[in-house]
């Protein structure tokens, strides 16, 4: 039976689209029919109703299939002029923006660059781009594009080994259109012209989103989302091809980064992408080629999160039997998992996921896909977004809905495993490994670092671990393919981060072995460099510490393992060899040569490195010097107790002004109108002071105790402001909250400089450490009584 006029034009009218159009698109500019698939098309049918009877009006969304030949197909350009009428320009439209000759570049130009450009009418209205033969009344029309908001204006971009014009280029749904002029101007007023009229359209809506607004309204009647699952296929598992994306993505525009093709067809590639997880035997590379897309291409994101609920979907919604015993159908359950742990789905594209979850778990709910799904439903809630997408242990650890261990080095308490999700920042490790070691009452304030050899950066209180493991795994990969890979990787440490308080520190408790052998890991990397005497006796201390009293008897240990590697010595310049006369090179019996001018150079350069290294062994003391003055040292603290020796350890280390220095590659930012450029720095902070230094030279440029420091505060998103006296001091860093709160940690002590009455610019930190066991370390200044007894 005929549907009634108004019922079709309001079906019409609501699904935004035309019969005659069969996708939501634009039409062509050119004439030439091209063979593609037609995407997405709605086939209205009317059932006949058993009893003479109406019946409801089905609507079914199918995927496009090659049916019939070509001929009985509607060409595209037969289906653009259908949609425009055959008319010439009218010069009274009131619709016309813009009007002129230009130049055209023929279709596949850029491949046949000897394809001359063709000059041609242009008219450009607010619902298309028109091309005439010529400018009169009567002018033929030769093609038409129908502009829609999903179509794209590059340019104007200048050519000249091409043709020498400038060029702006439309692109739509098959084709692009470059159009040429001479004159930048003109090519510059069509581009923004032609960029206003399509920021005028209407936002277009694919065939899948009006279904998925149907399923949102059907929300609280299961038979109807169930029969519209029925009814239409693209919502369902299939394992065909995907011509087209689910959601309106923009014509032509290029994916940035090479290897990426335009966003429509990266979506096409993704579902491919999928279909290959069914088959793959290692799945986790090609699950993370997945994530790495969708990281580069955040528009893709809720395309992949509508194409995983589609192969996650049966016949009524919910998987059928077959999937939750099929393991080839886990794998988008798995994929799914890993997505929800690393984006956030936009708000429709949301809703209709959590609907299909809950779906899931209630049609099975004792089945494995329940758990995932329950799995998922939680990831969503605490996702925020990933630096990085995740490491192939961590898509193992997340397809079987398990947690990753993560390995944290903690000085004088070993490798510390600690069980993590994708959302476990760097701040919770810190604090479970705190509370672990007993710390948590401790004056001292801890952090996580990530650390190889010398070099070490604290993490920020937020910083996902995930993504901090994943930076390992790639840079393990990249440097397992260099000639000369580094001895050691990337590893996590719990480090102390802020100054240093060893009064009062229990000598049964787990802090003063962590600080004592973290203070001993510091001094090894030359972190800090303290003077040659403190050197020797903190080195007959741990001495001590480690071998208990001194023994004739006993073997010697290695003195290289208590004492920094000694720092090169820097060679002496080499003066330039004067060149003798001629006259004088034959009177001695010689003739002046390269080689000759090479042998002395290098035996001056011999004879000045030796003396330099000499001069340094005896301003050191020399190694035999030094190995005997720490035995010595060792012999006089007989009966002295391991705890003891330990603090009396971590009371020198405090005193040097250098311990814990925090390092940091800033730009200063001049305060004065045209100061000139940023200049590259780096920022020292340690236990007294803070520095500023040029990049590879040791000596500060500037230095700046922390009593002279009236304010700290962030100006911006990367800049700090230091304010000093009556000068104010910018600096600029992506680490500027680590800085800042390293800075405030250090300003919470009183100076000098600072008494402790003044109230200093951030609030104290709590003082709640016992008095100290040891008197004679209290001293913040000169030498404690045992420094003073190691050197009698």
């Amino acid at each position: 039976m005929p549907l009634p006029g108004g019922l079709w034009w309001l079906l019409c009218c609501r699904r935004g689209f035309t019969l005659l159009h069969r996708d939501y698109g634009d039409g062509e500019l050119s004439g030439d029919g091209d063979e593609d698939e037609d995407e997405e098309t709605f086939e209205l049918r009317t059932p006949s109703p058993a009893g003479g009877g109406r019946g409801p009006l089905d609507v079914t969304l199918t995927q496009p299939v090659r049916s019939g030949p070509v001929s009985d197909r509607l060409q595209s350009w037969e289906e653009t002029r259908s949609l425009i009428p055959e008319k010439g320009p009218s010069e009274d439209d009131p619709d016309v923006v813009v009007k002129g000759w230009l130049y055209r570049e023929p279709r596949g130009g850029g491949a046949r660059p000897w394809l001359p450009p063709r000059r041609a009418w242009f008219v450009l209205t607010r619902d298309s781009l028109d091309q005439f033969s010529s400018s009169g009344k009567g002018a033929r029309r030769l093609g038409s594009l129908v502009l829609t908001s999903l179509c794209s204006v590059t340019g104007p971009e200048r050519r000249p080994k091409e043709t020498g014009l400038w060029s702006v280029t439309v692109s739509g749904r098959k084709h692009s259109v470059r159009l040429c002029s001479p004159r930048q101007a003109e090519a510059e007023r069509w581009g923004v012209a032609l960029r206003e009229v399509i920021a005028s359209k209407a936002p277009l809506e694919t065939p899948t989103q009006l279904l998925l607004r149907d399923i949102q309204e059907s929300y609280g009647d299961p038979e109807a989302v169930a029969l519209i699952y029925r009814r239409n296929p693209i919502l369902r598992h299939t394992s065909g091809a995907l011509y087209a994306p689910l959601l309106p993505l923009p014509y032509g525009v290029s994916a940035p980064g090479p290897g990426y093709a335009p966003l429509r067809e990266e979506a096409v590639r993704l579902f491919l992408a999928l279909q290959a997880l069914e088959g793959a035997r290692r799945p986790g590379p090609l699950m993370q080629g997945v994530l790495q897309t969708c990281r580069d291409l955040p528009a893709l994101r809720d395309e992949l999160f509508l194409q995983l609920a589609k192969q996650t979907s049966g016949p009524a919604g919910p998987p059928g039997p077959p999937a939750t015993q099929d393991p080839a159908a886990l794998r988008y359950w798995q994929l799914l998992t890993c997505m929800s742990c690393t984006f956030r789905p936009g708000g429709p594209v949301r809703g209709h996921l959590l609907g299909h979850l809950e779906r899931t778990e209630q049609a099975l709910p004792d089945s494995e896909l329940a758990a995932y799904a329950r799995f998922i439903r939680k990831a969503l809630g605490r996702t925020r977004g990933r630096e990085l997408v995740p490491s192939l242990a961590e898509i193992s650890a997340l397809s079987r809905r398990q947690e990753l261990l993560c390995t944290v080095n903690c000085p004088g308490a070993g490798a510390c495993p600690v069980a993590i999700d994708s959302h476990t920042t760097a701040g919770e490790v810190a604090r479970e490994l705190v509370g672990r070691l007993g710390l948590t009452r401790s004056r001292n304030a801890f952090a996580l670092y990530e650390q190889r050899g010398s070099q070490e950066r604290a993490l920020a209180g937020g910083t996902l671990v995930a993504d901090v493991l994943t930076r390992f795994e790639n840079l393990a990969a990249e440097e397992a393919g260099l000639e000369d890979p580094p001895e050691s990787g990337w590893r996590l440490c719990l480090r102390l981060h802020g100054p240093l308080h060893p009064e009062g520190l229990s000598p049964d408790g787990h802090e003063l072995p962590f600080l004592f052998e973290q203070a001993q890991a510091l001094l090894l990397r030359g972190r800090p460099s303290p003077p040659d005497d403190t050197l020797r006796a903190q080195a007959a201390l741990r001495l001590r510490s480690l071998h208990r009293d001194f023994s004739p008897r006993a073997p010697l240990p290695r003195l290289d393992r208590f004492l920094p590697t000694p720092a090169p010595p820097r060679e002496a310049p080499l003066r330039p060899v004067p060149r003798p006369p001629r006259s004088a090179a034959l009177l001695a019996g010689a003739i002046w040569s390269p080689a000759l001018a090479k042998r002395r150079a290098e035996r001056a350069r011999r004879g000045g490195a030796g003396r330099t290294a000499g001069s340094v062994a005896r301003e050191g003391g020399g190694g035999a010097g030094t190995a005997a003055a720490v035995l010595g040292g060792w012999k006089r603290l007989r009966g002295m107790g391991r705890a003891e020796a330990m603090a009396a350890y971590l009371a020198l280390a405090a005193q040097c002004p250098g311990f814990g220095a925090a390092r940091y590659d800033v730009l200063e930012l001049s305060t004065e109108p045209g100061g000139g450029a940023p200049q590259k720095l780096c920022l020292g902070l340690g236990a007294k002071a803070m520095s500023l230094s040029r990049p590879g030279e040791t000596q500060p440029v500037h230095s700046v105790s922390y009593g002279r420091v009236a304010a700290c505060q962030l100006m911006g998103p990367h800049t700090l402001a230091l304010r000093v006296g009556e000068s104010q001091l910018l600096l600029q860093s992506p680490q500027v909250e680590e800085i800042m709160q390293l800075v405030n940690a250090y300003l919470a002590n009183p100076s000098p400089e600072r008494p402790s009455s003044s109230p200093p610019p951030c609030q104290d930190l709590p003082d709640t450490s016992p008095p100290s066991q040891h008197p004679g370390l209290d001293e913040p200044q000169g030498q404690s009584g045992c420094l003073g007894q190691l050197q009698d």
